[in-house]
């Protein structure tokens, strides 16, 4: 567990590959997180990559115009927060909601149209796939 933000920001400056991975794959808990963002704003893009970061902090992020893309690229969001970010105004953003696995597909079928010709390709093939599988599991 990671305990504190200056032992989260030397792991993440390391140059040693177990360190610098550490940053982003051992527990990060809320307290730090909130300490690091506070204090270390340049990383809170790595708080959002961390594996094990807090929902609460991907919900303070998800406004935040420097790490919204990070944000809407996590699985664990809630339907909430994937509903919130599938609007946003930054089509790179509802592009990562797009392509996110756990996007729910109801919220996909929401997107579409979307004013951009590749957001919409994606979300043409991932709503096509969602119905074949859902016919392949009613067919058998």
């Amino acid at each position: 567990m990671i305990e504190s933000a200056e032992e989260f920001v030397r792991l993440r400056e390391s140059e040693i590959e177990e360190e610098y991975e550490r940053a982003a794959t051992d527990e990060l808990p809320l307290n730090v997180c909130l300490d690091i963002i506070a204090r270390f704003p340049h990383k809170k893009q790595w708080v959002v990559i961390n594996k094990t970061v807090p929902i609460e902090i991907l919900e303070l992020l998800a406004d935040d115009e420097d790490v919204r893309f990070e944000v809407a690229t996590k699985r664990k969001l809630t339907r909430d927060l994937f509903l919130k970010l599938s609007k946003d105004p930054d089509a790179t953003v509802r592009e990562r909601i797009a392509c996110n696995a756990k996007t729910p597909i109801d919220i996909l079928r929401g997107m579409y149209p979307d004013e951009w010709d590749y957001i919409n390709e994606t979300l043409e093939e991932r709503i096509k796939a969602y119905e074949e599988k859902k016919n392949n599991l009613i067919g058998r």
